[in-house]
């Protein structure tokens, strides 16, 4: 249980500062691009590799701070930083058509769903 309440708080780190960078990027770029999106997510993404290779190759660290650090606040961040983190560990390990199968599902599907869903919302 009390895992989970640390998750739940980063979790809730990351998602204010999510929205910290992304509003400093949408004042700094405006609004007309996704930037302070695609800023979020690449940051994620950086993140993601820098402390997953910290935590397991380089040092060890505790499983629970593990989960905490990457699951909860970087998951409150950003969940790109969880597909590019999984994406990159299924090419590390030679596993290259899951890994663009991942690519291709994520991205197509999720845009599909996007589209599916805004035009049920039409009809209702």
């Amino acid at each position: 249980m009390q895992r989970l309440i640390y998750i739940g708080l980063a979790g809730g780190a990351g998602t204010l500062l999510r929205y910290w960078l992304s509003e400093v990027t949408a004042r700094r770029f405006g609004e007309t691009f996704p930037a302070g999106t695609l800023v979020v997510n690449l940051v994620g993404c950086f993140f993601a590799g820098l402390l997953f290779y910290l935590m397991f190759d380089r040092y060890l660290v505790n499983p629970t701070v593990r989960t905490v650090v990457l699951i909860g606040l970087l998951g409150g961040f950003t969940t790109f930083s969880s597909f590019g983190l999984q994406t990159f560990t299924l090419m590390r390990d030679g596993e290259m058509g899951l890994a663009l199968f991942n690519i291709a599902l994520s991205n197509a599907g999720g845009l599909l769903l996007v589209w599916v869903g805004y035009s049920l919302a039409k009809i209702l």
